[in-house]
């Protein structure tokens, strides 16, 4: 029984190491079967003074002011933007708990727009906006833009999510005085703060891992790349470090750093400061542990894995059914063997003569035609 299922195992983890590598779709490519990982945001670099007049708003746009903040959108929309009114504060709450700073405390302006076309028209020509973002931070302009529809494909934004990350970004630069991270810090402490995508961000690292399509963190200091598969995996990255940066024990030394760079020391400093290392070596470091821990887990969040799993399943399901009626059939066989021998007399020693079965198994029988029949 044992070896049975020691094959039975075999042959589905085969199955699943089949799909996992022979499957369309790594890490550069959207998977059909699962919601592609669209990148929260990039935050073009808007210089510091420089004046930056908006573009008037359509016509048919309806625009509320929220205290800290105004927001614009399609008036017949309402009903997508009211949960982004309705859970703003919460938000804000958090945030300012989280940094322990009065941040967001400056107006902000949320502009909304139900396409990436439709955000081109929302600032000017001079402000770049992703091609692959459904958000977008202007710093230190405080303006924010949203799309009601991915870039790519046309499926609805997670509209709360989205925001979500742009308030983080707006916050962490309240929060350090406009003081300059590396984008991939900037990035995964905005995707830490909304707690986005963790499932497909940990199978584009795995994939990435695998095939060793890992970006050197000292290319995502500034800038990300344009390409989508190695967009997912930048923003992948960045949510990881911080992961590992944050860790357990490791948060005392986050918050240190965190008040060196506030205090005015440069992100290179503070990290030596804070955790003894340098960018390479945390580098390294990082590197070493995702390559420990992105082995067989990872794989459980993969949907090939899910297809395996319902496949075993029903190999398990027939096996088991195939068992079952066997066993019912024997069972059945010998019920009739039971049945069979109840309805042959039995004529022993102590029968009455009288008995029918008795007077009818001692008269002779001879054959006629094909038939036996009783002499009397």
């Amino acid at each position: 029984m044992k070896l049975r299922v020691r094959r039975l195992a075999a042959f589905v983890l085969g199955c699943f190491l089949a799909l996992w590598l022979l499957g369309p779709g790594h890490a550069s490519v959207a998977r059909a079967d699962e919601p592609a990982v669209t990148p929260p945001t990039d935050m073009p670099v808007v210089a510091r003074g420089a004046p930056i007049i908006l573009p008037a708003l359509p016509v048919t746009y309806q625009v509320q002011t929220l205290g800290w903040w105004t927001v614009a959108y399609p008036a017949s929309v309402r009903g997508r933007v009211q949960p982004l009114i309705e859970q703003a504060d919460a938000w804000k709450a958090q945030l300012v708990a989280d940094f322990g700073e009065d941040v967001l405390s400056r107006p902000i302006e949320v502009r909304i727009g139900r396409t990436w076309e439709d955000l081109t028209t929302l600032v000017p020509r001079e402000l770049r906006v992703p091609a692959y973002a459904a958000g977008v931070t202007y710093m230190p302009t405080r303006l924010v833009l949203l799309s009601l529809t991915e870039p790519s494909g046309g499926s609805a934004t997670d509209l709360e999510t989205v925001f979500h990350h742009e308030l983080s970004h707006v916050a962490l630069d309240d929060a350090l005085g406009g003081r300059h991270v590396p984008l991939w810090f900037n990035e995964g402490l905005a995707i830490y703060e909304s707690g986005e995508h963790p499932i497909y961000r940990m199978r584009e690292l795995w994939d990435a891992t695998l095939f060793r399509q890992l970006l050197p963190l000292s290319d995502l200091d500034r800038g990300f790349p344009q390409q989508q598969g190695q967009v997912n995996i930048a923003y992948a990255e960045s949510a990881d470090v911080l992961r590992f940066l944050l860790n357990g024990k490791e948060r005392t030394r986050f918050a240190s750093l965190f008040e060196r760079v506030r205090g005015g020391a440069t992100f290179d400093r503070a990290l030596a400061d804070a955790y003894g290392t340098d960018v390479h070596k945390l580098e390294y470091e990082w590197r070493e542990a995702c390559a420990k821990r992105n082995t067989f887990a990872p794989m459980l969040a993969s949907g090939s894995f899910v297809w395996v799993v319902a496949f075993g399943a029903l190999v398990l399901g027939y096996r088991r059914r195939r068992r079952d009626t066997q066993a019912t059939l024997a069972r059945w066989e010998k019920e009739e063997r039971l049945e069979d021998a109840a309805r042959v007399p039995v004529v022993t020693d102590d029968t009455p003569f009288t008995d029918p079965a008795r007077v009818l198994a001692g008269l002779p029988k001879v054959e006629h035609d094909g038939g036996w029949h009783t002499l009397h």
